[in-house]
């Protein structure tokens, strides 16, 4: 398929710059598969769009300070590092800016008093990303230099400066496995009360850990879909999710992924296991098209994407292209916000 295929035009107003007044106060919009009917709800019903005996599946990546402004050794000049991941020890994979400039052996400084990190560019690859090095002269913890440092990696879609509100509320209230440059979206509108209301209704609940990476957000190049490649990025499955994913899929009750990153964790688990979702870590790096056949999910709670971004390809797959479109259409109608903070999607 050709990527123009998954464009559309977007009022700019429309993309949230701040999150909703409450993480329940954002907008629903629920689409059904079988019929192509759109409704609109919102977040705080979810747990009336959802039936006894769901499973809802959620990613409980946690967002860490991946921003980090420094200035370049000697010269002075300011530079942007966002982190991706940690490679291993003390290197790790990121995006510099300004990526001309700093090349091989490249030395970079963040912060002057309190923890000091130091980098070093070790090897360029393509569209800015660079394999670094850090390090602390005091020997310190790096991680704990860079939480100290760094700010929270908003989009750059959102045009302000990082606030005080955004460490929580780019968040999820269940986020726990530190380790994701962005949050995953969907799963920011839940909060204590809904979860708990969602289980009073016997839906269930379990988490799996997918950290959010160059993979969910690098833009598709390609003129072609399907040319596309998705950085890996690492996940875990732990028992109790994968006892109670093959628990639900025995007795055929419902999987409900919480947002792309979790539904491309399942589905590809479920690829690499003929169908079933054994307790497993990894690198995911499956890229989900329309005509792909799902295994494990049935239902997707999802924010408003991108125009050509994998991630409303991958919704297209789930629901299809052209009903996909139609239910944009219908949100930019009635006006939802897009994007990170903005508004969500339930498709059944």
């Amino acid at each position: 398929m050709l990527l123009s295929e998954f464009d559309f035009d977007l009022p700019p107003e429309l993309i949230a710059q701040e999150p909703a007044a409450t993480r329940s106060a954002s907008r629903l919009l629920v689409l059904n598969r079988a019929t192509g009917s759109i409704h609109h709800s919102s977040i705080d019903a979810l747990p009336d769009e959802l039936t006894a005996g769901d499973l809802v599946v959620v990613n409980d990546t946690r967002v860490f300070s991946a921003r980090l402004l420094g200035v370049r050794i000697p010269s002075g000049g300011a530079v942007e590092c966002l982190l991706l991941r940690r490679v291993h020890g003390d290197l790790w994979q990121a995006l510099v800016h300004p990526g001309q400039k700093l090349k091989e052996g490249s030395r970079v400084r963040f912060g002057t008093t309190g923890p000091v990190l130091h980098a070093e560019i070790l090897e360029r690859h393509t569209f800015g990303r660079r394999t670094i090095r850090l390090w602390r002269d005091d020997g310190g913890d790096v991680e704990d230099a860079i939480d100290t440092l760094g700010q929270i990696p908003l989009p750059p879609y959102i045009k302000r400066s990082v606030d005080t509100t955004d460490s929580e509320r780019y968040q999820t209230v269940y986020a726990r496995a530190r380790g994701s440059v962005a949050a995953p979206t969907a799963g920011l509108h839940f909060t204590p009360e809904i979860l708990s209301r969602l289980t009073a209704r016997g839906v269930e609940r379990t988490a799996i850990t997918l950290h959010v990476g160059y993979g969910t957000f690098e833009p598709i190049r390609t003129d072609v879909v399907e040319d596309h490649r998705i950085h890996a990025e690492p996940f875990e499955i732990p028992d109790a999710a994968s006892h109670a994913i093959e628990r639900a899929r025995a007795s055929g009750r419902r999987i409900v992924a919480v947002g792309t990153t979790t539904t491309r964790t399942l589905e590809h688990v479920a690829r690499m296991h003929d169908g079933r979702v054994p307790p497993s870590t990894g690198d995911a790096d499956l890229f989900i098209t329309p005509g792909f056949g799902f295994q494990v999910v049935g239902a997707l709670l999802t924010n408003f994407h991108l125009p050509r971004s994998s991630l409303l390809v991958l919704v297209s797959a789930f629901a299809g292209r052209e009903l996909v479109l139609r239910a944009y259409q219908d949100a930019i109608r009635e006006r939802y916000r897009f994007y990170s903070y903005g508004d969500a999607m339930l498709i059944t």
